[in-house]
């Protein structure tokens, strides 16, 4: 978990950084997408502002480790649709969003393996 929480906010911090140097890989371009860019780095920083109580003590934090599962499946699902449903011709968003499937995928793998060893653990404990 908190190897997807490093990528998480470093790709955030990249975006806030250097959006013209992402802004092309999202098909936007003009006056709004950079800021369009860095909007969806303060999303990035939103949505992982729980995984560090989580990965601190996961014991004391089960319920936010819950939490942090559904987001991520909200993110596998939501960028999933976005990227089925994307028209011919949209490559570049087409290969950005399938990036940030593989990795919110693989995400949701480990931390979810890490959520069943952890309840296992804490209800033997029970």
């Amino acid at each position: 978990m908190a190897s997807v929480f490093v990528v998480n906010v470093q790709c955030a911090l990249a975006f806030i950084v250097s959006p013209a140097r992402y802004a092309a890989s999202f098909q936007v371009g003009g006056l709004g997408a950079e800021t369009a860019v860095q909007a969806m780095a303060v999303l990035f920083l939103m949505w992982n502002a729980t995984y560090p109580l989580v990965v601190i003590d996961p014991v004391r934090h089960f319920t936010l480790f819950g939490v942090v599962l559904v987001q991520q499946v909200i993110g596998v699902v939501g960028e999933s649709w976005l990227w089925a449903t994307l028209p011919q011709g949209a490559d570049a968003l087409s290969s950005s969003l399938a990036r940030f499937v593989a990795f919110d995928v693989v995400g949701l793998i480990l931390m979810a393996c890490a959520y069943l060893v952890l309840r296992r653990s804490v209800h033997a404990v029970d």
